[in-house]
């Protein structure tokens, strides 16, 4: 065999070894739903919509959740159908192992790798942020250089933030206690957020003056659409959904409910809370750092600023929860196949947790939120998850033509095939082209690292290349 044909050499899929992977099958479609709108629904809900309503759409705001909503519902429509014929952990890295090769497989499973790490530390301080003001409320506050990363505006010399440190430790903590509890209380922290939400709305909605919906679109058209195009990375964190695949009771069925559905949940949550906050407060004063506090203040409802603080908390712990957990189960994906240690693919026999796995993603996303400045750790999320989208996207149309996957009866198919996975990897890959010029270095940058990985160690210790090896000799 060719070298350039080892590269690509395919991940076979064995329908009777979809349930012996090791993990403990315990989500339902509700606890998946529930990890959807907890991955989804962070503290950006109670910022980016004043954003984008003062800087591109004006009242529009709400247009353009509905926008992105659409255009991450193509994405979303092919992760179903991949996620209910392949029911594996690893998420898209699985899918394109199947059906473009090993070297894909790891390009992409090396960059969402960077999308769940940086992704759990800007979160993380984020969070430490939204703490820290609890607390000043009660007047606690801790040194400076204990919760601000060196290189954060206002921080001289060294710096480490101790609060985004112990808070990622504390989450990885509750998932080695196992999936099922884990669940419980994403489950139990995703309906305080969203009752946090309604709560704002049901309060602020008598305070809505129908002039503040004119003009609706200042900013015509392009305004708009620039609009969705932040409002897009409000949803991406579904995917993390479609890593549970192998731990789910009746995956055909519950994977597609749990994806499509938690996104049309967090849709009317960001919709509602657009068109509520624009009616309160003239779109031109929401270009603030807390749009929802400044509204509620505006129609003097301070009571229930706090409360909003807490949901922003609850809301940042959830995606922490989910995120954490979709970077676990990719290790272990991707170990399982021999492209990393073995220790990654270790689980307790006791919790049916990868729990090595689980705390060295920690420490080390613990580590990365406690030194390093949020404007830095946050640009590549975004680049590695579009590009996963165009990826499974485009696999669609492979899948369909896969001899092997044909035969596997899948409970959810993608509508206007194949137009509509087409249009959803052109849309995917327009968003890429437009993210600024540092996102595209640092992403060149470790996809370098990730290169030099696999050809050091992935590829001499690929299982499937093993195989292949085995055969070669034998022959």
């Amino acid at each position: 065999m060719k070298a350039s044909q080892r590269l690509l050499v395919k991940k076979s899929v064995n329908p009777a070894n979809f349930n012996k992977g090791g993990l403990e099958k315990t989500l339902s479609a509700f606890s998946l739903t529930m990890m959807g709108v907890g991955a989804i629904v962070g503290s950006g809900i109670f910022i980016t919509p004043g954003i984008i309503a003062a800087k591109y759409a004006g009242p529009a705001a709400m247009l353009s959740f509905v926008i992105a909503a659409v255009v991450c519902s193509l994405a979303a429509l092919c992760y179903a159908e991949f996620s209910s014929t392949i029911p594996l952990a690893g998420s898209a890295y699985t899918y394109v192992y199947t059906v473009f090769g090993e070297f894909l497989a790891w390009i992409l499973g090396w960059s969402l790798i960077s999308e769940y790490l940086f992704a759990v530390s800007s979160v993380a301080v984020s969070w430490s942020s939204y703490f820290q003001n609890l607390m000043s409320g009660f007047g606690l506050k801790l040194p400076t250089f204990l919760t601000a990363a060196a290189g954060t505006a206002g921080v001289s010399g060294a710096g480490f933030n101790l609060i985004a440190f112990v808070v990622v430790l504390a989450v990885s903590l509750l998932l080695v206690g196992g999936l099922q509890e884990s669940t419980r209380v994403n489950s139990i922290m995703v309906i305080v957020k969203i009752l946090v939400i309604v709560l704002f709305i049901v309060v602020a909605i008598f305070f809505v003056k129908p002039a503040n919906y004119h003009p609706f679109m200042p900013h015509g058209v392009s305004g708009l659409v620039k609009g969705a195009s932040l409002a897009f990375y409000a949803y991406i964190g579904f995917d993390a959904v479609s890593t549970a695949s192998e731990e789910v009771k009746n995956p055909k069925r519950n994977m597609p409910i749990g994806i499509v559905g938690s996104l049309v949940v967090a849709s009317i949550l960001y919709v509602a809370m657009a068109a509520v906050l624009v009616g309160v407060v003239h779109y031109s004063k929401l270009n603030v750092g807390d749009p929802v506090a400044y509204a509620l203040a505006v129609i003097h409802q301070n009571w229930a600023a706090g409360i909003v603080s807490l949901g922003a908390v609850v809301g940042m712990t959830t995606v922490l929860i989910v995120m954490l957990y979709g970077g676990t189960r990719l290790l272990f994906a991707i170990s399982r196949d021999g492209l990393l240690p073995k220790v990654f693919r270790t689980v307790s026999p006791h919790t049916k947790v990868p729990v090595k796995s689980t705390w060295i993603f920690g420490i080390i996303a613990s580590v990365f939120a406690a030194v390093i400045p949020l404007d830095k750790i946050a640009e590549l999320v975004n680049i590695g998850t579009l590009f996963a989208f165009a990826m499974v996207s485009i696999g669609v149309v492979f899948l369909r033509r896969h001899e092997t996957l044909q035969q596997i009866n899948s409970s959810f198919k993608v509508p206007f095939y194949p137009v509509l996975p087409v249009v959803s990897f052109l849309a995917c890959v327009y968003l890429m082209l437009n993210l600024q010029a540092f996102t595209w270095h640092m992403f060149g940058i470790w996809l370098v690292i990730g290169i030099v990985i696999y050809f050091a160690y992935s590829y001499r210790h690929s299982r499937i290349r093993a195989g292949l090896r085995a055969k070669e000799s034998k022959s």
